[in-house]
């Protein structure tokens, strides 16, 4: 997606664009499969409406009408000692009031009390400090029983990774700065969910948003987009190479070669500072570590039982649960209005996900080649999101309730903001920027999500023409 955006704002500027992709599709984690007659979202399937960012591309392209809410009923989590449901007006799981029925009811009388004093507590803590990450503000201000019961289930759905690595500043922009503006972490989520600028498109109390008929209709109107500024799409061709020349720059790859005044590098950490090391010595010390490998497991069901949403959206999994292996269970069809209206009465569609750093022995586990190869791990995952999903969902789901099914997998595609993220992407782009030529973009440094790659992406290429 950061490199559509590149391209789009680039033309926009006046330039003859050329966007190199190595696959046969657009979009990156915004893709979509074909599972028993029902086009799916392959990757991203909502976005976060804490900015106008994506509601507004949406809006440029043609889709501000296609712009949906999910089901109001909202998700749950599955903790050790069985289902909650996840506070309605939180984020990141930090709820906005420890006192709702259902934080309560996660938390406990002590655990709520304990998450009380946060009201009382100089606005300093927590916050004090250059950088911090969301495990340190949450316990610091709620406790420890927000932090486990709460954030690390919903971190480690969003993010596959430990609330202790990431920086709130990131992941939650503006959540520090709102304890020290309205006096506490609560009063701070409150305000930053009654804010969220969405032009109206979206109903309040939502913190994510999707698109009729599937995210991957915003890659689809991109294309389209980019297609009528006379962007040339080159699908199939690998940047291998990367070069300085007298004006610019050489790029080669897939037996091509390319002669460049300007360049845009939108490809994941590893694989932007591999590419262009040779040519910026001083990028090989800032290669950033491999994300987490993560796989979704989509299912179509012909389950009518399931008809009851008995999780809402769907269940996210805290870290400690024992015997289930996925990170999150989606509820696609209960999730999703449009969706369900598509699938038919008693067909569901769950979308089940694996992978979070640092699980290697239930990566290990799951990927066991049976002696058939890839074939063979896919089938090991489906058997996985069969038990999971009837565990998760107090129900007995068996092969022969499967109507399709389809196995995605994003090696390496989320990297985590670890704390400190801003001061070594300041360092990496100041290395690209003084080429005067070159600029670098994506989740690696944006941030995971399409609200942080749409916002970001436009801004770094205006500041490279500027």
């Amino acid at each position: 997606m950061s490199g559509l955006l590149a391209a789009r704002e680039l033309a926009g500027a006046g330039f003859q664009v050329t966007v190199l992709e190595a696959s046969d599709s657009w979009g990156g984690c915004v893709g979509s499969h074909v599972v028993s007659g029902l086009k799916l979202d392959s990757g991203a399937e909502s976005f976060a409406t804490r900015s106008s960012a994506v509601a507004d591309l949406a809006a440029e392209l043609g889709l501000a009408g296609n712009i949906v809410s999910p089901d109001p009923s909202g998700a749950w989590v599955q903790l050790p000692d069985g289902p909650r449901e996840l506070p309605k007006t939180g984020i990141l799981g930090i709820p906005a009031s420890p006192w709702d029925p259902e934080v309560r009811r996660s938390l406990g009388l002590l655990g709520a009390i304990r998450a009380s004093l946060d009201r009382w507590l100089p606005a300093t803590v927590g916050t004090s400090k250059d950088v911090a990450s969301v495990s340190s503000l949450v316990r610091a201000r709620m406790g420890r029983r927000v932090l486990r019961r709460l954030v690390e289930p919903v971190v480690g759905g969003v993010h596959s990774a430990d609330p202790g690595l990431l920086d709130v500043d990131v992941v939650a922009p503006g959540l520090r700065e709102g304890v020290r503006k309205h006096g506490s972490l609560a009063a701070a989520v409150a305000a930053q969910r009654k804010s969220g600028p969405t032009g109206g498109r979206v109903k309040a109390g939502s913190a994510v948003a999707g698109l009729k008929d599937g995210m991957h209709t915003l890659v689809a109107a991109l294309v389209e987009d980019l297609q009528g500024r006379g962007v040339h799409l080159e699908a199939g061709v690998r940047a291998d190479a990367v070069t300085r020349t007298s004006v610019g720059w050489f790029v080669s790859g897939s037996g091509r070669a390319f002669d460049c005044e300007v360049l845009v590098v939108a490809l994941d950490g590893p694989s932007a500072v591999s590419l262009l090391e040779d040519a910026l010595p001083a990028l090989a010390s800032h290669r950033p570590a491999k994300g987490p490998d993560i796989r979704l497991v989509s299912l179509v069901l012909d389950f009518p039982e399931l008809d009851s949403k008995p999780r809402g959206t769907g269940i996210l999994v805290a870290p400690q649960t024992p015997g289930i292996q996925a990170k999150a269970l989606t509820h696609a069809t209960a999730k999703w209005e449009w969706l369900a209206a598509k699938a038919g009465p008693g067909t569901h569609v769950l979308r089940l996900s694996y992978g979070r750093s640092g699980d290697a022995s239930d990566d290990a586990a799951l990927d066991a080649s049976d002696g058939r190869g890839e074939a063979g791990t896919d089938q090991q995952l489906l058997k996985a999101a069969l038990a999971d999903a009837s565990a998760l969902l107090e129900v007995h789901l068996s092969e022969t309730d499967v109507v399709g099914w389809d196995v995605v997998r994003w090696p390496g595609s989320l990297p985590f903001a670890s704390v400190g993220h801003k001061q070594r992407v300041d360092a990496i782009r100041s290395i690209c920027a003084a080429t005067g030529n070159l600029a670098v973009v994506g989740g690696w440094l944006s941030g995971n999500g399409l609200a942080a790659v749409v916002a970001d992406t436009p801004r770094q290429v205006r500041a490279l023409l500027s």
